[in-house]
């Protein structure tokens, strides 16, 4: 017997009592699927429309704004879900308003407990009016450390090439040449169906050759073929999103599980997945965050993480993200403290680094919040 969402099959008691809002604003949280260009406060996209003369926006109001992109989004298709981003990329087409939009990311992020971020974008979306793909990356990169020299928040990028276009291997290689100033890793995004992962094989080789990071979008809005070709053709790391790993699971009638060879080889290889739920509800993916395969994954043992995907598109935050998650599947402090780790060891940052963050700001953190606060 196949199911498509059988985590309610598999029975297991219920944790600690669902964390409250506050402590989940006050943990450390680390993030690991972010789009620059989904997450932009609504004022500034409408200001940096302004500036630059840009008159496609639906609304020039910033709260209508902000519904305007969660309506665009929540149609129930990833298709759909991306044309949203025609009028952020509209607006990101300077130096000055690529840093500044770095710089709020940053910002918002540190100011909702993110302690370690990767964020990823399409250097090759911002440069229709003439920047080149070095100095896009150059003024993302110095936004962002504006916000890292004075706050405590650390930052890593990721270049993404456009799956449905030929400039990967060109990305490939402007990551690589940025490696040393905060460059942490090479991705394909845009819509999956039609654009599989080994249309792109020579960038994902040029990436292995130069012992670079690769993390791959697949299995978000089609099935195991593209996780497969992802891992075992074109060397991912991780897997942006890994959805559908689901679909190489089966429950039997007494509610035990079966994996697959593809299924069991991700467990086995601890292979993270970097999942989406509020994103993959807006896309149709899954029905609801309820019926989200994640909290399967989880108690199988996968290196499940939680992310945000798009902040504007999807109006959530990293703590709205777990909360919705920690409240549909009764999750306790200590669950998550292990996806906060899980995250934390899969970060593309260097290993001293991560274990640093792991040992001085993470654990520590998390003990604090199961500490009384009123001493006698």
């Amino acid at each position: 017997m196949r199911l498509p969402f059988p985590q309610a099959t598999i029975a297991e008691g219920k944790s600690a009592p669902v964390i409250p809002r506050d402590v989940i604003e006050r943990a450390p949280k680390v993030l690991l699927h972010e789009h620059l260009d989904g997450g932009l406060r609504p004022r500034t996209v409408v200001e940096l429309a302004d500036e630059h003369g840009y008159t496609g926006l639906p609304t020039t109001d910033p709260d209508d704004l902000a519904r305007a992109f969660q309506r665009i989004a929540n149609r129930g298709s990833l298709e759909e879900y991306l044309e949203g981003f025609a009028h952020t990329t509209a607006v990101m087409q300077t130096p000055e308003a690529l840093a500044r939009v770095a710089r709020e990311c940053a910002e918002d992020l540190d100011d909702d407990g993110v302690v370690y971020a990767e964020i990823r974008f399409a250097p090759e979306l911002h440069t229709a009016d003439g920047l080149s793909l070095d100095e896009v990356l150059e003024a993302v990169l110095d936004g962002f450390a504006s916000v890292t020299t004075e706050r405590q928040i650390t930052v890593g990028v990721i270049c993404s090439a456009m799956r449905t276009a030929a400039r990967s291997y060109e990305i490939a290689q402007l990551a690589v040449r940025w490696r040393d100033h905060g460059v942490v890793g090479f991705d394909i995004a845009g819509a999956e169906k039609g654009y599989p992962p080994t249309q792109h094989l020579d960038a994902f080789q040029l990436a292995l050759r130069e012992s670079f990071h690769v993390t791959i979008h697949a299995g978000e809005s089609f099935g195991l073929k593209s996780i497969w070709e992802a891992l075992q053709w074109c060397g991912a790391e991780r897997l942006g999103h890994g959805l559908r790993v689901i679909d190489d699971i089966e429950v039997d009638a007494d509610g035990q599980p079966h994996l697959g060879r593809l299924a069991g080889y991700i467990r086995d290889r601890r292979i993270p997945l970097e999942m989406c739920p509020s994103s993959n509800v807006n896309t149709g993916a899954v029905p609801s965050i309820e019926k989200h395969p994640i909290d399967l994954l989880r108690r199988l043992r996968y290196r499940v993480t939680v992310n945000t995907d798009n902040r504007l598109m999807s109006d959530v935050s990293l703590s709205d993200e777990l909360q919705r998650v920690v409240e549909a599947f009764d999750l306790g402090i200590d669950e998550l403290q292990w996806l906060t780790l899980n995250a934390m060891k899969s970060a593309f940052w260097p290993f001293d680094d991560r274990l640093r963050l792991i040992n001085e700001v993470i654990k520590p953190g998390y003990l604090s919040l199961t500490q009384p606060t009123d001493l006698p």
